[in-house]
């Protein structure tokens, strides 16, 4: 059995287009909201925290529902379908809102296109294990992730190209405020999301190819079940050593997310704030990020194999803490070089995390119900992403402990050092995973 390759890369045009957005959210958003609104640094970081708040409870919401409906367009189609429209125009809602300086029309886009996203980010997922057989979903997962890290690469791209505005002064380097254009990268990312998802409707037939799938014997029942743990184990608590080590695992993935998530939240305001950088060149960090990130999955997972995730995870941690370290020292007239650098290690240490943290996981619960603690493993990190961007803007804000954006660094390396002393502490669910069956499914990470 083959993977169709084709058929897989046009189903992730949808993840695609949805990545496209987040990137463009992550990186431009609170930079909006700051220099073009003026709003203070816990307010801003607070308005960033929605999406994962609406995403604890939208996501499996409209997944479910997903699992339910049976149309003409399929079951996930629809929701892909209308709520990228729906996005689509809140999204250039936004932008009149930042055109006319309109604080509340911005909030209010912003906030029915995060609802928007949250309607067909579970349903555009699912679109790859429906219409893919089981033993072929790592591959295609493989090149579901690639297709995001496209989407979000565009999105940084357009935003060191489209983004254009006044200077400060030459000693200051180059930033942009409420006076740039910034119609240019929200219909570029607009446009980007459209053609995404007319090229997805025009090639990928969900009904019709659910039922040649079937029809050809390529996918049966045994695809779509859920695979059932042993019934003599289902239920069962662990012993009380394995779940010890089960919960210093999910408080280190807490404190990594409360890393790394508080960092992106404030980026392309501290590039300014600190490095009077402006947010094209702060987005052009972010996309060396990204590249090196991607190109480390194939001998992270290859360094995993031989050395076991553990290890691995120690080193990502340490990486990731020396990296922040060095940052914090990064001010006016930095070469981009060693900026550069600086966020390809970041990438790579956090790459290192995410190929070896959740299979960690998996493991340490094959006593109970993997399901279960798979959930337990995103409620942590998802709750770490709400807490931490409110949690570094009462640090930074001059309103309330105000050390600055000059806190941003040494808070992500304390989390850093939180999170590997509790990975000291774990004693479980540390394997050398098999190699990979192909190159490409070491790009099938779970993130």
């Amino acid at each position: 059995m083959k993977l169709n390759y084709k058929r897989t890369f046009l189903i992730g045009l949808a993840f695609m287009s949805l990545s496209s957005f987040w990137t463009f959210y992550d990186q431009s958003v609170p930079y909006l909201l700051k220099y073009v609104f003026g709003k203070e640094e816990v307010l801003t970081n607070c308005i960033m925290a929605i999406d994962n708040v609406l995403a604890l409870f939208m996501l499996p919401l409209f997944g479910a529902l997903s699992d339910r409906v049976d149309g003409p367009m399929g079951r996930r189609t629809p929701f892909v379908l209308f709520g990228t429209i729906a996005a689509v125009i809140c999204l250039l809602g936004m932008a009149l809102g930042v055109s006319a300086h309109n604080f509340w029309l911005f909030f209010c886009a912003l906030f029915l296109t995060l609802v928007a996203m949250g309607t067909y980010r579970s349903p555009a997922v699912s679109l790859m294990p429906d219409l893919t057989p089981r033993p072929l979903r790592s591959k295609a997962n493989a090149i579901i992730n690639l297709m995001g890290a496209l989407g979000g690469a565009f999105s940084l791209a357009a935003s060191m190209v489209l983004i254009k505005g006044t200077s400060s002064s030459a000693e200051e380097g180059t930033v942009y405020d409420a006076n740039a254009n910034y119609w240019p990268i929200f219909v570029a990312i607009a446009a980007f999301m459209l053609l995404g998802i007319v090229i997805f409707m025009l090639t990928v037939k969900e009904k019709k190819l659910s039922r040649e799938l079937r029809e050809s014997g390529e996918m049966t029942d045994a695809d779509f079940e859920e695979e059932e743990p042993d019934p003599e184990t289902r239920g069962r608590k662990l012993p009380r050593p394995v779940l010890r080590s089960l919960l210093f695992i999910l408080f280190a993935v807490a404190f990594w997310y409360m890393a790394y998530n508080g960092v992106t939240t404030s980026l392309s305001r501290y590039c300014r704030e600190v490095m009077g950088k402006g947010l094209n060149e702060s987005s052009g960090y972010v996309l060396v990020a990204t590249i090196v990130s991607i190109a480390a999955f194939l001998p992270l997972g290859l360094l995993s194999s031989r050395f076991g995730r553990k290890k691995m995870i120690y080193a990502g941690v340490a990486l990731m803490f020396v990296s922040f370290v060095g940052a914090a020292f990064l001010r006016r007239g930095t070469p981009d070089v060693v900026l550069y650098v600086v966020f390809a290690l970041v990438g790579v240490g956090w790459s290192a995390i995410n190929v070896n943290s959740y299979p960690m996981v998996v493991e340490i619960s094959r006593g109970g119900d993997v399901g279960r603690y798979t959930g337990y493993y995103y409620t942590f990190s998802m709750a770490a992403q709400v807490f931490t961007p409110v949690l570094s803007a009462f640090f930074i804000s001059e309103k309330y402990i105000g050390l600055g954006y000059e806190i941003l660094f040494p808070y992500a390396a304390l989390f850093m050092v939180l999170a590997l002393t509790c990975m000291l502490f774990v004693r479980h669910g540390d394997v050398r995973p098999e190699a990979k069956g192909s190159l490409l499914e070491h790009f099938d990470v779970d993130d």
